[in-house]
């Protein structure tokens, strides 16, 4: 597996090289190579370089110009406007390049030339209470941001930081002391068979609302509950077991959700608060003899000059309450320290709502007084927005409530299968494809809507839009994978995939063609800046780029001969393996037949 520079690279090392031969004093300059609607690419970075030397715009570029002959790779360049160059590349370096993608197992694809170690946290459910809407799209965006990363070489370490700790589990540990048949599955799992996450949610459903009512309404209860707390956070064994067994029926049922999600979570990964209850204490000792902490109230509290409530107060960060409780702030701190002392990350990632925005910045600032972030370490929150109904306003039933997650995708993919039955009884699919594409594409629909908007937007859930065959959709996206393998059943024998770089290629092969040579280009920006989306919009320029190619240009009955086909069958073929890969990134699968 080799790498293939792109052409816009190898096009950026020619042009930068030309300008420091015209410039010496600029050696390494940026050409700003952009793609243009003129030529193939401009180069724009001779109008800066001109003012930087104090010289003519125009006479630069023209001596750039001279330094660059035509050759296998530029088929022309001409001055236009105050100094820009349009960049014409040759047909055939365009078509010799993505024959090499194309024998790549990773479409020529480079990994990062220095990989690190990142960890993700993402995927943050509640124990013992039911997955709603809100847990969409940290679900979905830092899954796809995993996959994109560790194709590009990083060392990816997920962290499911979830609900596990809190007062709460006094109340439904002691419950379950007094109730100790509340969580039996009644057997069936022990035949092999596989455990039902809707029973388990309907187990802890039960549960919690049995063991609230008595809390409310039965104050010796309360005072036994309470005692039970301690009790948990002593670590005594017995808590602890039923407090395990809470948990791990939680797990059932969130492994059911997020396998209908399409989504991997194993058990190594799920990291939650619990987890570094015995390094609360010295997180805190370490902050308040550091002196980044201080008491305030009884309180210990992080202030900053900067962060000041509506009153002009300090807002501080309260590391641990008056009464020794420890909050959120406690345990986000101590897991900075487990991630980067004891798993050497180089990176930290946090997929989190934009309503924790402030308290991300706190946490970070007072991990870098405190020394555990240091200037080698990059730490980021990828604030994300809210999911809205079409009134505008946050999506919930008609009630008034949260929508269950499950919900939501019963019914994406209710809407996915008639979209999909109606095109597939034309082609013949059997009921079992009809029924799996449903899955995929309904299941791609609520993804793609998520991945394909912009981290920090809102953006309104419309099922009917969603699972469109026209417009910016995964539907789109699928069928146009779905419409290359169709092309492949058709092909009459010996009519193969194959480049022909002596050949000529006409406008919307050009297009489609230079679109496919920047797909290693798009994903190396997007493990830098973490924004999905872009690959996303990648993928439906692609799709789209690949519809005008299939209207304006016959694959198998194409004018030019033998030659030609096979040449229209292998943009057929890079075009299906790059749709698949990219909506594979995604977390999104592609059907053969649509």
């Amino acid at each position: 597996m080799a790498s293939v520079p792109s052409l816009s690279a190898s096009l950026q090392q020619r042009v930068s090289t030309a300008l420091t031969a015209a410039v010496p004093s600029a050696e390494g300059a940026d050409p700003l190579l952009r793609r243009s609607d003129r030529a193939d690419f401009q180069a724009n970075g001779v109008l800066g370089l001109a003012k930087r030397a104090k010289t003519n715009p125009q006479a630069l570029a023209a001596t750039v110009l001279a330094q660059l002959p035509p050759d296998d790779l530029i088929a022309g360049v001409e001055v236009s406007g105050p100094g820009f160059l349009n960049i014409t590349v040759a047909d055939a370096a365009i078509t010799a390049n993505l024959a090499r993608r194309l024998d790549d197992d990773r479409l020529g694809v480079p990994l990062k030339p220095d990989p690190g170690i990142t960890v993700i946290d993402y995927a943050q459910p509640n124990v013992a209470k039911e997955m709603h809407v809100g847990h969409l799209r940290s679900s979905v965006i830092g899954d796809a941001i995993t996959k994109i990363l560790r194709f590009a070489g990083e060392r990816v370490i997920p962290r499911h930081h979830i609900g596990d700790w809190g007062t709460q589990f006094g109340m439904l540990v002691q419950y379950l002391i007094e109730h100790p048949h509340e969580l039996d599955h009644g057997g069936d799992e022990a035949d092999g068979e596989k455990l039902d996450g809707e029973e388990s949610m309907s187990r802890l459903d039960r549960l919690y609302k049995a063991s609230r009512k008595v809390f409310d309404s039965d104050e010796e209860f309360k005072d036994r509950a309470r005692r039970r707390v301690v009790d948990l956070q002593a670590g005594d064994k017995e808590t602890i077991a039923l407090w395990q067994q809470i948990v791990d029926e939680s797990k059932i049922y969130f492994y059911s959700v997020y396998d209908k999600l399409d989504i991997q979570i194993v058990d190594e990964d799920i990291v939650g608060e619990s987890a570094y209850n015995d390094m609360l204490v010295e997180t805190c000792r370490l902050l308040e003899e550091s002196g980044v902490a201080v008491r305030s109230n009884g309180a210990l509290c992080v202030f900053f000059d900067d962060i000041k409530g509506k009153d002009g107060e300090p807002v501080p960060l309260i590391v641990q309450k008056a009464d020794g409780g420890f909050g959120y702030p406690a345990t986000d701190l101590s897991a900075v320290r487990d991630r980067t002392a004891n798993l050497h990350a180089t990176t930290l990632l946090y997929v989190v709502d934009v309503r924790q925005s402030l308290h991300f910045r706190m946490v970070f600032e007072t991990a870098r007084r405190a020394g555990w972030l240091t200037d080698d370490t990059t730490v980021k929150h990828l604030p994300f927005g809210t999911l809205l109904g079409k009134d505008g306003k946050p999506f919930k039933t008609r009630a008034g409530e949260r929508v269950r997650l499950e919900d939501l995708l019963d019914e994406a993919v209710e809407r996915a299968t008639a979209v999909v039955r109606e095109k597939g009884e034309k082609i013949g699919l059997t009921e079992e494809e009809i029924t799996a594409n449903g899955v995929q594409v309904g299941i791609g629909a609520v993804k793609y809507a998520d991945l394909s908007t912009s981290l920090g937007r809102d953006y309104v859930f419309d099922l009917d839009r969603m699972v469109s065959l026209n417009g910016d959709t995964s539907v789109y996206i699928q069928y146009a994978y779905a419409r290359t393998r169709s092309i492949f059943r058709k092909a009459a024998a010996g009519q193969t995939a194959k480049a022909h770089p002596e050949l000529p290629l006409a406008p919307a092969e050009r297009a489609l063609a230079l679109h496919l040579d920047a797909f290693g280009d798009t994903l190396a920006e997007i493990a830098t800046v973490y924004e999905p989306h872009r690959l996303a919009s990648y993928l439906f320029q692609l799709a789209s780029l690949f519809t005008t190619f299939y209207e304006q240009c016959p694959v198998l009955t194409a004018e030019g001969g033998p030659a030609e086909v096979e040449n229209r069958l292998f943009l057929c073929e890079l075009t299906a393996r790059t749709l698949h890969k990219g909506l594979g990134l995604l977390g999104i699968r592609t059907p053969e037949r649509l």
